[in-house]
């Protein structure tokens, strides 16, 4: 079920959570959220829509709210509404701005790498093509994390038992076959246990939010997911993080060490950012980028990025189009090596 909310420049998001949430009722405050940005002057400040294209506890929710925080915090904006539609590793969400297009000029979708590899994989008649890039906002590392009472005190005795008997680790990840997280299991083990990486046993969930919770529920060994998403989870103590993709070690988890130092040479950075509806006017995607770039600048907006271990990576416009396009041939190459494609 798709839902929406909406966070007041009055009412900022507590740093931990999203405890204070409005629902926004009726077909006219609908049409609001999703309709063009107003205009910018004296106290009037413009209205943005987020959709985020998969269930809530995800990458790409906690960037959405993480950056929606920062903006009404720092009154960039008045009003910031959400909307969650997922389904096809973002595919539904593409079709949806697509169709809806012209309605959707105040609302960005929030997305990641996941969408330059469907694109790559041919798994949609839709793609991140149609749309209007903004922006790349930020980097966030990824991790693989086990519950903290597992027998695997580090990532050499996990990637042993992977190497015995592949079928004996499952692992869970907030993205489809073939996405993000499916991609970094499977890279990482073929490389530390010498495995096929048709052979290592990756269970897709709706977002990173319910991959953390069949973990947690011993439903798998394993966790393939965004290290923010561990890092500000607030049951960071039920896990431990094994490794990650960095190629240095990150100071907000200074135990955790780098794939790289482990000798793997698995190096990797998940880019997020955002993306508006096709035929966007050009004015109204200089001005999406323009509020994105601002929010960059901000100290406010630093001190969150330290918060989720996350990386400045900003681009915009064509320079946001020329790394989508260098991301899809780099992708296309690694899928081939994995046979993933």
């Amino acid at each position: 079920m798709n839902r929406k909310t909406r966070l007041h420049r009055q009412m900022p998001a507590a740093a931990g959570g999203w405890s204070r949430r409005q629902a926004l009722h009726g077909l006219g405050a609908g049409l609001l959220a999703a309709g063009v940005p107003v205009a910018v002057s004296g106290q009037e400040r413009r209205r943005l829509h987020f959709l985020i294209p998969a269930a809530s506890g995800g990458g790409w929710d906690q960037t959405a709210r993480a950056v929606a925080e920062s903006l009404t915090r720092t009154r960039l904006v008045d009003t910031v509404t959400f909307e969650h539609l997922s389904g096809e590793g973002g595919g539904r969400a593409i079709a949806y701005m697509v169709a809806t297009a012209e309605r959707q000029q105040g609302t960005l979708m929030v997305s990641s790498t996941p969408i330059v590899l469907r694109a790559v994989r041919g798994a949609a008649k839709s793609t991140y093509h149609e749309l209007t890039p903004i922006a790349a906002l930020i980097g966030d590392y990824a991790a693989i994390a086990v519950r903290s009472d597992s027998p695997h005190r580090d990532f050499a005795s996990l990637a042993a038992a992977v190497k015995r008997d592949p079928s004996s680790t499952k692992v869970a990840g907030g993205s489809v076959r073939g996405g993000m997280d499916h991609l970094v299991a499977v890279r990482a083990f073929s490389l530390a246990a010498g495995v096929n990486p048709l052979n290592v046993v990756y269970y897709p969930y709706d977002a990173g939010g319910e991959a953390f919770d069949a973990l947690l529920a011993g439903q798998t060994e394993a966790l393939a997911t965004g290290l923010g998403e561990l890092v500000a989870s607030p049951r960071r103590g039920e896990i431990r993080i094994l490794a990650i993709s960095a190629p240095e070690r990150v100071p907000e988890v200074p135990d955790a060490p780098t794939m790289r130092e482990l000798g793997h040479d698995v190096t990797f950075v998940n880019w997020r950012g955002f993306f508006g509806p096709p035929n966007l006017p050009a004015a109204v995607a200089a001005s999406h980028a323009g509020l994105l770039a601002d929010l960059n600048r901000s100290p406010d907006w630093a001190e969150v990025r330290r918060r989720y271990a996350w990386q400045p990576l900003y681009h915009s416009g064509a320079e946001f189009a020329a790394f989508l396009a260098a991301e899809e041939a780099t992708a296309r190459q690694v899928l081939a090596s994995l046979e993933l494609i």
